[in-house]
């Protein structure tokens, strides 16, 4: 079994923000499973392919996403190697897509809460949401509504993202890679 966490700030204000990338991929990846209440967050579950899944978007804001994470973790009993936090990045262009295991947080403090409560060597899928140039701009720009234009390639990304979710589930992070990146 896989859990599947998109990170961001739960309420309508927040929705289509750049911070919010997780949860849109979330919504698109779980092929519309129900959600519900449960975990400090929106649960849900649903099969991709033969392998059972579970889906979390934790309610906790970003930066106390590790909460949500311990309670599922522990509940189903979850090896973090079978964990995929999908999340913005800062560093990748918009609609970019990088995957690796443990690592650096990279100052993402959702990464942060997260590392603190169920360690560092869980499956990292992150989505470029580019840079504002500064860093003092950076926390209105996550927190900023993708342009239009950026929202068509994030959709792009979402697409190639979910044809090719069983090379990620085989952990083959180059490979699917190179694959979504080759829009």
């Amino acid at each position: 079994m896989l859990l599947f966490s998109g990170l961001g700030n739960p309420g309508q204000k927040f929705k289509h923000n750049r911070h919010n990338i997780g949860f849109i991929l979330i919504d698109e990846i779980s092929n519309k499973c129900e959600f519900k209440k449960k975990f400090k967050g929106l649960f849900g579950e649903n099969q991709i392919g033969q392998i059972k899944s579970y889906f979390l978007k934790p309610m906790t804001f970003m930066n106390l996403s590790g909460e949500s994470l311990l309670e599922i973790k522990q509940f189903f009993k979850l090896k973090n190697e079978n964990i995929f936090i999908i999340h913005d990045d800062l560093d990748l262009e918009i609609g970019k897509v990088k995957v690796k295991n443990g690592g650096s947080n990279a100052g993402h403090n959702g990464l942060e809460s997260i590392s603190s409560k169920i360690g560092n060597d869980y499956n990292r899928l992150r989505i470029g949401i580019g840079h504002p140039g500064q860093k003092d701009l950076v926390d209105k720009y996550v927190l900023s509504n993708f342009k239009s234009d950026e929202y068509d390639l994030i959709l792009k990304t979402i697409t190639s993202v979910k044809d090719n979710i069983n090379v990620l589930i085989d952990k083959k992070f180059d490979e699917f890679s190179s694959k979504v990146n080759n829009l």
